[in-house]
């Protein structure tokens, strides 16, 4: 696709500020010179755009947001318009679509699922143009998804996302189920420790941030939440009382309860009293209304204002939400977590890969260490299965390991 097409959409569009054009075609050049993998979603594209831009110690924050926003309005839009214009004639497709986009929305997914679902699903409808294959029998499927782990040679969890994508769009456009699916090549799922942090690293790590950034990184730690659930965090998840957080809709739509750190506890009376204020604000200038989950919003109609369903992570400026239009104070973003961890493990010169994540394995890797049952630590991760929880103690077998060397015995 030729960047000039692409300033020729900015400039129709009136998206972009004109003088910033040149600039945005630059950003995504640099993004199509990364080169990745076609079978990622346009959400996973983006944030591996964003996190080489991270690291980057030439690029300044305001770049970096530019280069975001050049390269979600490539894929995000620019694309779509021009796989609209060469299929538009296949009304059927966009039907298929068109459905599934409202399914989605209706049974109150997220929008990073939402355009994961509808990425998948216009690749294999493309496929399937492609090699003349109907979409809407299940030898079809059976086929593409041999292809992802054969011919793009696809990981186990990208070509289950594309699995799970397909089954939706049959459920939901189709009108039926996915037949016995027996036989299909299987992507090889490589079962990988996770990186784990020492206590001195984790001491280590605390010791290069500070304020608001250590705050955060503290209470993942402490809580072992995934970032996606302290993001989503509300102001009536956090009972003082008892000392408990709660974790409402985790992975898997569960709710769960975890420890609050008695070590945090007057932080957060301190870091609450400063969002309350900064809501009043919001509130007096004729905003403070967020976005409430499921059918609340529709059902009680002022509760998006109240205290009590504020994020306690709130964003540092108001945004329009993408699906309702209203103006509202999201909560800050997952890519904002991981970039202050990122930060913080380069300047303590880590030599692990460690990300947010890491804290929430070496939250259970310690407690385990301590001497806590498996299945406690199960519930307080929220894993569905105990097997899942049992990796944990095939790190602390290697981390206690510790085997004479030979050369010692000399």
């Amino acid at each position: 696709m030729q960047l000039v097409d692409y300033e020729q959409y900015l400039r129709s569009t009136e998206i972009a500020d004109p003088k910033k054009i040149e600039f945005y075609s630059r950003w995504v050049k640099r993004f199509l010179k990364m080169n990745l993998s076609d079978q990622l979603s346009d959400f996973e594209k983006v944030n591996q755009f964003s996190e080489s831009m991270v690291v980057d110690p030439d690029i300044d924050d305001w770049q970096e947001k530019q280069a975001k926003h050049a390269v979600e309005i490539y894929l995000n839009l620019f694309l779509k318009h021009v796989h609209s214009e060469a299929l538009s004639g296949d009304l059927e497709a966009s039907k298929y679509i068109n459905e599934i986009r409202t399914a989605l929305r209706l049974k109150h997914y997220s929008i990073h699922t939402e355009h994961s679902y509808l990425d998948w699903s216009r690749k294999y409808i493309k496929y399937c143009r492609e090699m003349k294959y109907d979409m809407k029998e299940s030898s079809s499927v059976k086929l593409y998804l041999s292809f992802l782990a054969v011919k793009k040679k696809v990981a186990a969890a990208t070509q289950n996302q594309a699995f799970n994508s397909l089954l939706f769009l049959f459920r939901n456009a189709f009108g039926g189920d996915l037949d016995n699916l027996k036989g299909t090549v299987r992507a090889k799922k490589k079962v990988n420790l996770p990186a784990v942090l020492s206590v001195d690293e984790i001491n280590l790590l605390f010791k290069q941030v500070e304020g608001f950034k250590l705050f955060m990184l503290k209470f993942i730690y402490g809580t072992g939440m995934r970032v996606s659930e302290f993001v989503r965090l509300r102001v009536k998840d956090v009972d003082f009382a008892n000392e408990i957080i709660f974790v409402v809709d985790g992975k898997g739509g569960k709710d769960r309860s975890v420890p609050f750190p008695k070590k945090l506890i007057d932080k957060m009376r301190e870091h609450l009293a400063k969002v309350k204020v900064m809501h009043n604000e919001d509130l007096e200038k004729g905003y403070g209304e967020v976005y409430l989950p499921m059918a609340l919003g529709r059902k009680y109609t002022n509760a998006g204002r109240e205290w009590k369903w504020q994020y306690v992570f709130p964003s540092g400026k108001l945004s329009v939400d993408p699906r309702s239009g209203k103006v509202r104070r999201h909560h800050v973003l997952d890519r904002t977590v991981q970039k202050v961890m990122m930060t913080a493990v380069k300047k303590a010169e880590i030599p692990k890969k460690a990300s947010v994540h890491t804290l929430r394995h070496s939250f259970a890797t310690h407690l385990l260490m301590n001497g806590v049952n498996i299945r406690d630590i199960q519930t307080l991760l929220g894993h569905k299965n105990l097997e899942t929880t049992m990796i944990y103690t095939h790190v602390l077998k290697e981390i206690s390991r510790k085997p004479e060397s030979p050369l010692d015995m000399l």
